[in-house]
């Protein structure tokens, strides 16, 4: 049955680089939400890194795999950068990441349509092929007819969520010292690329607000909550316990 997009709950997005805050500020965002009405969260990352991460904390063969799966990822960092497809397995490894992003994605509209507000942490985007919540295959890549094929898929499953566009997408910015010191265990020259791509993401056009996730939490969150608050009063809603906080006071808007 086809989705009536004007009868969806609204989806905040938050975004932004590894180590800028997206977790803590999306749980503060999602209790702040709350008040307003029934509310959920959901993480439409691609979320290979926190199983590559996992993969190494197994006994024995762990370390092994971590370093194959970075191997990999060169690799196809490099292939994509060159305009060449990866190979059959990478990308099969790829659309099942694909999948599974699709399958949380699904799950997210289903709960807009009952009326739930979302709170995102990421959010798929097509501003950056290959990086940052973007395809890893490239539609126009040489290689093999089934490989091609994967990606004109991929291609047409990131068109298909990218045509729906979240309400508010807050956009945390950082610097990649800071990044680098809150996530210690993430690569430096994975964290820059992230770094330098996130302001150039415009999400279909969707409104963004952007907040230096550099400043104190607390003037974070609250250059977040207002801009929350505006876009849900803007589509009617009313909280039950919080006053508006006028944009004269948001903080590292």
């Amino acid at each position: 049955m086809p989705i009536d997009r004007k009868e969806l709950a609204p989806l905040i997005a938050v975004i932004g680089c590894d180590g800028s805050g997206k977790s803590t500020v999306s749980e503060e965002i999602l209790a702040w939400v709350s008040s307003y009405g029934p509310a959920e969260t959901a993480h439409l990352g691609k979320q290979s890194g926190n199983i590559g991460r996992a993969v190494a904390r197994w006994p024995l063969i762990g370390p092994w795999l971590d370093r194959l799966i970075v191997r990999k990822t060169d690799k196809t960092r490099t292939q994509r950068a060159g305009k060449k497809a990866p190979g059959f397995f990478v990308a099969l490894v790829l659309m099942a990441f694909l999948l599974r992003r699709l399958r949380r994605f699904q799950n997210m509209l289903a709960l807009r349509r009952k009326g739930l507000i979302i709170v995102t942490d990421r959010y798929p985007q097509l501003d950056l092929l290959g990086a940052s919540d973007s395809t890893d295959l490239s539609a126009t890549a040489s290689g093999s007819a089934v490989v091609r094929w994967l990606a004109r898929r991929e291609l047409a499953a990131y068109e298909w969520m990218t045509s729906f566009r979240p309400d508010l997408v807050i956009r945390l910015n950082v610097d990649l010292d800071t990044a680098c010191a809150r996530k210690p265990d993430h690569r430096r020259e994975l964290l820059r690329d992230k770094v330098a791509a996130i302001p150039l993401l415009k999400f279909n056009g969707a409104p963004i607000v952007d907040v230096d996730a550099t400043l104190p939490l607390d003037e974070v969150l609250a250059a977040a909550k207002t801009a929350v608050t505006h876009t849900l009063t803007e589509r009617g809603y009313t909280s039950q316990t919080h006053d508006f906080v006028p944009p004269a006071r948001r903080a590292g808007v």
